[in-house]
Protein backbone atom coordinates (compact mmCIF):
# COMPACT_ATOMS: atom_id res chain seq x y z
CA UNK A 1 0.00 0.00 0.00
CA UNK A 2 2.65 2.60 1.02
CA UNK A 3 6.18 2.68 0.01
CA UNK A 4 8.25 3.16 3.18
CA UNK A 5 5.16 3.86 4.95
CA UNK A 6 4.74 7.49 3.05
CA UNK A 7 2.40 9.01 0.43
CA UNK A 8 3.79 7.52 -2.73
CA UNK A 9 1.08 8.94 -4.73
CA UNK A 10 1.65 12.27 -3.50
CA UNK A 11 5.32 12.49 -4.33
CA UNK A 12 4.82 10.93 -7.76
CA UNK A 13 2.09 13.65 -8.40
CA UNK A 14 4.28 16.27 -7.15
CA UNK A 15 7.19 15.27 -9.23
CA UNK A 16 4.95 14.26 -12.43
CA UNK A 17 4.02 18.37 -12.01
CA UNK A 18 7.55 19.50 -12.08
CA UNK A 19 6.19 20.56 -8.54
CA UNK A 20 9.04 21.06 -5.75
CA UNK A 21 8.35 20.56 -2.25
CA UNK A 22 8.78 24.00 -1.07
CA UNK A 23 6.32 25.19 -3.97
CA UNK A 24 3.98 22.64 -2.58
CA UNK A 25 4.27 23.83 0.80
CA UNK A 26 3.81 27.53 0.32
CA UNK A 27 0.36 26.83 -1.59
CA UNK A 28 -0.80 24.90 1.41
CA UNK A 29 0.28 26.90 4.08
CA UNK A 30 2.59 24.17 5.18
CA UNK A 31 6.53 23.46 6.30
CA UNK A 32 8.11 21.71 3.40
CA UNK A 33 9.54 19.39 6.16
CA UNK A 34 6.05 18.61 7.03
CA UNK A 35 5.37 17.53 3.35
CA UNK A 36 8.60 15.72 3.05
CA UNK A 37 7.74 14.16 6.03
CA UNK A 38 3.99 12.99 4.74
CA UNK A 39 5.96 11.92 1.49
CA UNK A 40 8.29 9.83 3.69
CA UNK A 41 6.30 8.37 5.98
CA UNK A 42 7.90 10.24 9.01
CA UNK A 43 4.39 11.85 9.66
CA UNK A 44 0.67 10.89 8.73
CA UNK A 45 -1.44 13.24 7.30
CA UNK A 46 -4.81 14.03 9.29
CA UNK A 47 -7.70 14.25 7.30
CA UNK A 48 -8.29 18.14 6.44
CA UNK A 49 -4.55 17.84 5.16
CA UNK A 50 -5.20 14.69 3.15
CA UNK A 51 -8.46 16.39 1.72
CA UNK A 52 -6.40 19.41 0.93
CA UNK A 53 -3.82 17.59 -1.03
CA UNK A 54 -6.55 15.67 -3.01
CA UNK A 55 -7.96 19.35 -3.96
CA UNK A 56 -4.85 20.55 -4.55
CA UNK A 57 -3.29 17.55 -7.30
CA UNK A 58 -7.30 17.40 -8.38
CA UNK A 59 -6.71 13.64 -7.18
CA UNK A 60 -8.64 10.65 -5.08
CA UNK A 61 -7.42 10.62 -1.30
CA UNK A 62 -6.91 7.02 -2.51
CA UNK A 63 -4.46 7.84 -5.30
CA UNK A 64 -1.89 10.26 -2.75
CA UNK A 65 -1.54 7.29 -0.54
CA UNK A 66 -1.68 4.10 -2.95
CA UNK A 67 -0.64 6.02 -6.11
CA UNK A 68 -3.60 4.37 -8.25
CA UNK A 69 -7.20 5.41 -8.14
CA UNK A 70 -9.45 2.78 -6.03
CA UNK A 71 -10.59 -0.43 -8.29
CA UNK A 72 -13.54 -2.39 -7.30
CA UNK A 73 -12.79 -5.82 -7.53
Amino acid sequence: MKENGGLIGLKNIRKQRNLNQLKVALDLNISREALSHYENGKRSPDIQMLKRLSEYFNVSIDFLINGKEFEKK
